[in-house]
């Protein structure tokens, strides 16, 4: 199973359409995102895309469409704080990665994270557009 960052969901559905072509065919995969993901697209397509929260609702409800979605919860939370501390990255970098862990996955795809690093023996990061 696949896991999407927040970064690749909002290039399938942005204007880059070199970077939209490869993100909308990992939505085909039927990828995991988490209540983070969603949570961070929203956020991203209000305050720097201005969209209306009515193209907001419409443009992530046919990404939901598309995912199998996870919640964060606080085992994630705990994970997170691990992760941080192991592997340095930022607490929401890091509760990306525990919520691809949590969820199972083998692949997480970023485009900000370190290419082709493997998490706790489980969970290799790629950049899909390299």
């Amino acid at each position: 199973m696949v896991f999407l960052d927040t970064n690749i969901v909002l290039y399938a559905i942005g204007s880059d359409e070199s970077k939209r072509l490869i993100a909308a065919n990992l939505l085909t995969q039927t990828p995991t995102i988490s209540t983070q993901v969603i949570n961070e697209c929203s956020h991203v397509l209000r305050r720097k895309q201005r969209y209306s929260p009515d193209d907001v609702k419409r443009e992530l409800s046919a990404v939901l469409k598309t995912v199998r979605f996870v919640n964060v919860d606080i085992s994630e939370i705990f994970s997170a704080w691990s992760v941080a501390s192991r592997y340095g990255y930022s607490h929401f970098d890091s509760l990306i990665i525990a919520s691809a862990l949590a969820a199972h996955c083998s692949i997480l795809y970023s485009e900000d994270m370190q290419h082709n690093q493997l998490i706790e023996n489980q969970l290799r990061i790629l950049n899909p557009f390299l």
